[in-house]
């Protein structure tokens, strides 16, 4: 297994496809943005990163790294979001790899904190993020806003 960079992979349209069959709303939702990139940066600002973590050609987990989320907090980013682990795959380890590896490339990238916003309870706290407050999300929906020291 394996963690890459969906923007700096060649096989972009798979990636999609498995990234689309997901059994969440917000997997076909980014789906749809990764076909209208410039809406996409709209939402998550420019260089966003998708990573992947992978076996061979098959789809582990996943998640983006972006300078907003659907919080509007212009203090806090960089944020994680559309984390998502396929079921199979859950419970063995694979979202904290996922999760470790993004923040140690925020890291080596500078930054000293990452944020992720939530409806899930008792979830990223085992990731090493620390709940902060709740906060309504850009959709109105209230939200549990988590950050992580890097």
């Amino acid at each position: 297994m394996k963690v890459i960079e969906y923007f700096e992979d060649k096989d972009k349209e798979l990636w999609k496809k498995q990234i689309a069959a997901a059994d969440r709303r917000a997997a076909g939702f980014l789906a749809e943005l990764l076909n209208d990139i410039p809406r996409m940066e709209s939402l998550l600002g420019k260089n966003s990163r998708l990573f992947l973590l992978v076996d061979n050609k098959k789809l582990i987990s996943f998640a983006t790294l972006s300078n907003q989320d659907c919080i509007s907090s212009p203090r806090r980013f960089p944020w994680i979001g559309f984390v998502y682990t396929y079921p199979e795959y859950r419970n063995k380890g694979n979202s904290r790899f996922l999760l470790d590896t993004i923040c140690e490339r925020t890291k080596s990238s500078g930054y000293s904190e990452i944020w992720i916003a939530t409806d899930q309870t008792n979830l990223y706290e085992h990731y090493g993020f620390t709940y902060i407050e709740n906060q309504k999300d850009i959709y109105g929906d209230d939200d549990r806003v988590y950050c992580r020291k890097l």
